[in-house]
């Protein structure tokens, strides 16, 4: 039901990717999309492209794309604007000079364990990154600066508390899974897995090398690695991988071709040391295909008991995990219970979640 709040609300909507999502483009996306369900919203957009993929009918007023230079003005940008509420998916929108009530949102704290900027950005952006997270302060001064902080997990939101990462009230608006079931007609779960399909980047923290490693002891099945690879990192994987392994460089992959590798007779893995939420886990359970992940508490907030899991730090332990599901009645079993625990993440829930802060604010 349309709650017509009498208020003016803006959405920050310019980190949606036009060509293909990454996480914070379908999160902004998704969580757009089940807003507007719910009350009126105008999105911020750089690209009338943007918000064409949340709704093509939706109010929207233009701001420069993110960048080092305009974001700090945003604030100053969006009162000609007199808006009551700016809800931004990241931390980056400039609160200065501010004359509304401002959400902002940090999804983990991944970089200030791993220091290496993600691949693909300018030199520049990607030292000033680097030195962003060197220490905290930086992230303490964006937060403070907004009237409540959103994040994706309740495993992130104490990583903030007990970091003390913000004096602001913390609410949580998690991340949900697509919906890829609309991809494939079944899913075949009848036999053992042949199967084992990651989703991700192949930055070091995500410890794709534990899977690789642990494909020795796993003869006869084959690891699918289906994100974007540089030569470089794929010719590192090649100087590990044990003979014999069967292992596929898919090198990007649709949402219908990921979908209908995970039908497959699969297990998604991850053995990832840090996440903020694990969107591929959620997506694979929601679709019924169990997982076999990390043993961090943020993989047991997602995935409960829809998976097995594994010390990351060993490669033979990744493989027993993957043999559990040899057994029809341990497929079974976690399938149901990965189903049943996923069902509760949703962008509807979630968007709720985010009008109910909005509302007390206003």
């Amino acid at each position: 039901m349309l709650q017509c709040l009498n208020m003016k609300l803006l959405f920050d909507a310019r980190y949606i990717r036009t060509d293909f999502h990454d996480g914070i483009s379908r999160f902004s996306t998704e969580l757009g999309k089940a807003l507007l369900k719910l009350t009126p919203v105008t999105f911020i957009v750089s690209d009338i492209k943007q918000r064409d993929l949340i709704n093509p009918k939706a109010d929207y007023v233009m701001a420069p794309a993110p960048g080092i230079l305009t974001e700090p003005s945003m604030s100053r940008l969006m009162n000609q604007y007199n808006p009551d509420v700016v809800f931004s998916p990241l931390q980056t929108f400039g609160a200065a000079g501010r004359t509304f009530k401002l959400i902002l949102s940090s999804h983990d704290m991944i970089y200030y364990h791993f220091r290496k900027p993600p691949t693909g950005l300018p030199a520049l952006v990607s030292i000033g990154w680097y030195l962003y997270h060197l220490t905290y302060a930086p992230q303490r001064l964006n937060l403070n600066s907004a009237d409540v902080v959103a994040t994706v997990s309740h495993t992130t939101q104490r990583d903030f508390e007990r970091t003390k990462l913000t004096k602001r009230p913390i609410v949580v608006i998690p991340n949900a899974p697509q919906d890829l079931a609309k991809f494939v007609r079944t899913v075949d779960q009848s036999a053992a897995p042949k199967n084992i399909v990651y989703m991700g980047s192949f930055m070091p923290y995500k410890n794709v090398e534990t899977l690789i490693k642990g494909m020795e002891w796993l003869p006869g099945r084959t690891l699918h690695l289906t994100s974007r690879i540089s030569l470089k990192r794929q010719a590192e994987f090649d100087k590990i991988t044990p003979k014999g392994a069967q292992i596929v460089y898919h090198n990007g992959v649709t949402d219908e071709a990921y979908a209908q590798l995970l039908a497959n007779n699969a297990v998604l893995a991850s053995a990832s040391l840090y996440e903020g939420y694990g969107l591929p886990i959620a997506e694979a359970l929601a679709l019924g295909v169990p997982a076999v992940v990390s043993d961090i508490p943020i993989f047991h907030e997602v995935a409960a008991g829809g998976a097995q899991y594994f010390d990351p730090a060993d490669p033979k332990d990744f493989a027993k995990h993957v043999k559990e599901f040899d057994s029809q009645a341990v497929r079974d079993h976690h399938i149901k219970n990965g189903k049943a625990h996923i069902s509760s993440f949703t962008w509807k829930a979630s968007a709720q979640a985010l009008l109910n802060t909005i509302k007390s604010l206003v």
